[in-house]
């Protein structure tokens, strides 16, 4: 759920999102459109998500995000937010709504340059009090980093900055070219697997925080060793992770779409929840999304040509469109490379190093 396009008061130079500095606001119909199917879904899905993402949930302003969550039933909101914002009022908001919290930032001082201000300012500082007002209520979060500089030299460094910031869980970025983010990222492979590496051997020698993608990478090897040849997630189907922008339009599976177009796409959603009800949208998604037939001729492409197939389950639509001059059906992305392949040979080089 995208309730605001507006990242305030921040301007990361790798920000994908078109409309990060419009104040476009999701209005209430929008809400309870999705509400009504999602009300129904919960009651028989334990721990249904909602998740309010997609620009800077805080700048919508607690009353008008309180009226947003108001019908939703059985639902666990969560937020991701760059924390800026965050004061005493709103950790008793989120407290009072027991909202999860994600956290954006990308490690200590010198690891977050990239995270600026609109006046271009570093953004440390402001991220950090919020932070800290988490903290002082006893909220626990998670984080989410960007990283633009994969050095295997800093892993450990970067890790304890997360152990002591107290966020539970990790989920590490490598900076992607999509959206309007057009800068290519010009990273060397081997010395990104050494970074997983690296940042696995931090991981081992405290586990405090868990870091989402070794687990991953553990998952899939401990479904192999068990004898599932493929393991997930290339044998599960794909989530749809319906993203719904503020206007009700609907993306699916790559929210990094939301708010493009393309010459043959048009704008790459699959309907609208304030004319056609989300259930129907998700139904009928094969028949009423322009690139999905083609986006799936490039995940077949990718398990008949590439040995990770069975980790990765095929790149990303987003990755796929901005990396191959708009197709969907190419194979291998940067984002695959340094994202999947790397992160599952710096995992296993670890542990054949730990064997030794």
């Amino acid at each position: 759920m995208q309730p605001t396009t507006q990242c305030v008061p921040l301007d990361c130079t790798y920000c994908y999102l078109p409309f990060r500095k419009t104040r476009h606001m999701m209005q209430l119909p929008v809400a309870k459109a999705v509400a009504d199917p999602v009300n129904e879904w919960a009651r028989s899905v334990p721990g249904f998500e909602v998740v309010w993402h997609g620009g800077e949930p805080t700048a919508a302003g607690r009353d008008h995000l309180a009226k947003l969550m108001a019908p939703f039933r059985g639902v666990k909101h969560t937020m991701q937010t760059n924390a800026a914002l965050i004061d005493d009022a709103w950790c008793d908001f989120i407290q009072q709504h027991d909202i999860g919290i994600g956290v954006s930032i990308d490690g200590p001082p010198h690891m977050n340059r990239h995270r600026v201000t609109e006046a271009g300012h570093p953004a440390y500082r402001v991220i950090r009090r919020g932070i800290d007002r988490l903290t002082a209520h006893g909220i626990p979060f998670s984080a989410i980093a960007v990283v633009s500089d994969p050095d295997p030299g800093r892993a450990g460094e970067f890790y304890d900055f997360f152990a002591d910031l107290g966020c539970h869980t990790l989920g590490v970025n490598i900076e992607e070219q999509e959206g309007v983010n057009t800068r290519p990222g010009s990273y060397d492979k081997s010395r990104v697997v050494e970074f997983w590496a690296a940042l696995t051997a931090a991981w081992e020698a405290s586990r405090v925080v868990r870091i989402r993608e070794v687990s991953r990478a553990l998952q899939f090897a401990g479904a192999v060793l068990a004898g599932h040849q493929d393991g997930p997630p290339a044998s599960q189907l794909w989530d749809p992770l319906p993203t719904i922008a503020y206007d009700g339009n609907v993306v699916l599976i790559s929210p990094e779409l939301a708010g493009f177009t393309d010459h043959r796409f048009g704008d790459f959603t699959t309907g609208n929840v304030l004319t056609t009800p989300l259930g129907t949208l998700l139904k009928e998604a094969g028949q009423r999304t322009a690139w999905l037939h083609e986006f799936w001729q490039g995940v077949d492409a990718c398990r008949a040509s590439c040995g990770f197939f069975g980790f990765c389950g095929g790149a990303h639509p987003a990755n796929r469109y901005f990396e191959h001059a708009g197709r969907m059906d190419g194979t291998q992305t940067r984002y695959c490379t340094v994202a999947k392949i790397a992160l599952l040979e710096g995992v296993t080089q670890h542990a054949r190093t730990r064997s030794r």
